[in-house]
């Protein structure tokens, strides 16, 4: 759908200025008290089937809570496949001044000769005084690629096969409550890139006419430190508490650190959560957008902002992967999510979201590519509030399930 620019930043101005409606909040998220008094999670579910002591006090006011999820289902980009999703919530301090640290291992494997194996991790010292963030992944990715853009149509597309290295580290120290400024360190390396699967066979350069890593036969590697920012109100960023969190990253590809080109970015990303009722039952608002943009020329191909492809990968639920991708893209969504039974052991969400990526040469944001959808949410550990999330997504010509664990933002 081809719209005037005008109309578009109409559209963004309505959609982000739930962002900024004023809501209670806590003025410490960190001091929150979390009571699971009357909760239940599939942990005692399990302990009442099997006839197991209930848990006791000591096991509750432990420091790690685990949470594992072995399920077929799709990850983002199609295809069933084969995942076991392990999260790892705990404090390295005091749970009145120290948020919830969590380390993510999703590995997946299809039939079609795609497998990957991610570890995000966020961790946060004693009095949340420093923030560690990790992103390391290794991946084999066979994919469809539309180019850049929003032009071509569902069956304008080839397949790139290619592996794929990533290393992202960053360190960020807290100036004032809740803020953080750091620096970090990415790397990204592309390699056996090829489109020799298609037929007629076409290169990725004749493809997309882009310049940067699209040669054939040839490996993209990049790699440059970044500068971060964040300010977060949130105690459990596996499933937010009201509160705010705010994050910009600059990221410079250099030369003297081996990268093919130089190369900068900006990433910005905002998202804010409303509380509808100040006890009982969650009857929560989340919103979340982000922008994320190349500000000079160098970055290659598979590494521009892409649907689906942000730090986490949760954006764009009920869009392919990549489906969208340009120099620029930018990106919202809101979600209700509300809890069914009162011991909060099942909820549900429903979610509508948006994305347009940067024409290539001119630049515009031409398009707008809507999906929704709605899930399930089931209680897996109470102490840790992780929840085991099936949600189900659509938009125009795709349709996908995605299982995992947390919350998708």
């Amino acid at each position: 759908m081809k719209i005037k620019m005008k109309n578009f930043l109409l559209v963004i101005f309505c959609c982000l200025m739930p962002c900024f409606i004023l809501a209670q909040t806590p003025n410490d998220t960190a001091n929150v008290n979390v009571d699971t008094t009357g909760q239940r999670d599939l942990i005692d579910v399990a302990r009442s089937f099997l006839k197991f002591k209930p848990r006791s006090k000591e096991q509750d006011k432990k420091q790690v809570y685990f949470s594992i999820l072995p399920i077929s289902t799709s990850v983002p980009g199609g295809s069933a496949v084969l995942v076991t999703s392990t999260t790892a919530g705990f404090y390295l301090g005091d749970r009145k001044t120290t948020y919830l640290s969590s380390v993510t291992f999703a590995p997946y494997f299809n039939l079609k000769g795609r497998y990957g194996l991610p570890i995000h991790s966020s961790i946060w010292t004693p009095d949340n005084t420093f923030n560690v963030q990790g992103d390391t992944r290794f991946l084999v990715y066979p994919q469809y690629t539309w180019g850049q853009g929003g032009r071509r149509a569902e069956p304008d597309r080839i397949l790139v096969d290619f592996n794929y290295i990533r290393f992202y580290q960053s360190v960020l120290k807290r100036i004032e409550p809740y803020f953080y400024v750091g620096v970090g360190y990415n790397l990204d390396y592309y390699f056996s890139i090829n489109t020799d699967d298609n037929n007629p066979p076409v290169t990725l350069r004749d493809f997309t006419g882009y310049p940067y890593g699209t040669a054939p036969g040839k490996n993209s590697f990049s790699s440059g430190l970044t500068l971060n920012a964040v300010y977060d109100t949130r105690q459990n960023s596996l499933n937010p508490l009201p509160g705010i969190f705010a994050s910009f990253i600059y990221r410079h590809n250099a030369g003297f650190m081996g990268s093919d080109n130089n190369a900068q970015s900006v990433y910005l990303d905002f998202r804010k959560y409303v509380a509808l009722t100040n006890s009982g039952p969650k009857n929560v608002l989340a919103f979340w957008s982000y922008y994320w943009t190349t500000i000079s020329d160098g970055t290659p191909f598979l590494g521009l902002p892409g649907i689906g492809n942000d730090p986490y990968q949760r954006s764009g639920r009920g869009i392919e992967q990549n489906r969208y991708r340009g120099e620029s893209l930018i990106y919202f969504e809101s979600e209700y999510r509300r809890d069914i039974t009162s011991n909060g052991l099942f909820g549900f969400v429903v979610f509508a979201n948006f994305d347009s990526a940067s024409e290539p040469n001119t630049h515009r944001f031409a398009y707008i590519n809507p999906a929704a959808g709605g899930g399930l949410r089931i209680k897996f550990n109470k102490r840790s509030d992780t929840n085991i999330a099936i949600d189900y997504g659509f938009s125009k010509g795709y349709n996908g399930l995605i299982v995992g664990l947390g919350e998708a933002f």
